[in-house]
């Protein structure tokens, strides 16, 4: 379901990677019965329909049911504690002029990456909550 990275990919404006979440989403929020008759329903396309007329925009994602979203909120919170730092952190760094011109350009380049990619976890913790 979530691809060899085992990852999903998110933008400023919605899911990149929708169909891997949505589906995602959908099993983790089952019960057992429910996945049980879902299994056997001979193929996992049956609701292709249901799916293609919902994206998973911004605004998509904080009208999800409240299952989905904690779990969600919960992954992010999990994925954030992954990072050393914290986003305030990150900002600062950016915002001290001395020590990020003590960086290597490498590390400069990391260090926006992180902070772009905590400021998007952070924007869906705000859509889930």
């Amino acid at each position: 379901m979530v691809g060899e990275e085992g990852a999903f990919v998110l933008g400023w404006d919605e899911v990149l990677t929708e169909e891997e979440l949505s589906m995602a989403l959908k099993v983790l929020c089952m019960s057992e019965e429910e996945f049980k008759e879902y299994k056997e329903q001979d193929g996992w396309e049956d609701d292709s329909e249901e799916e293609e007329s919902s994206t998973l925009s911004n605004e998509a994602l904080s009208r999800l049911k409240t299952p989905c979203k904690k779990l969600l909120y919960d992954s992010v919170l999990l994925t954030l504690e992954s990072y050393g730092t914290d986003l305030k952190a990150e900002q600062d760094l950016l915002n001290n002029k001395e020590a990020y011109e003590k960086l290597s350009r490498r590390e400069q380049q990391a260090l926006h990456v992180r902070y772009g990619q905590k400021r998007i976890l952070h924007q869906l913790l705000e859509l889930v909550q």
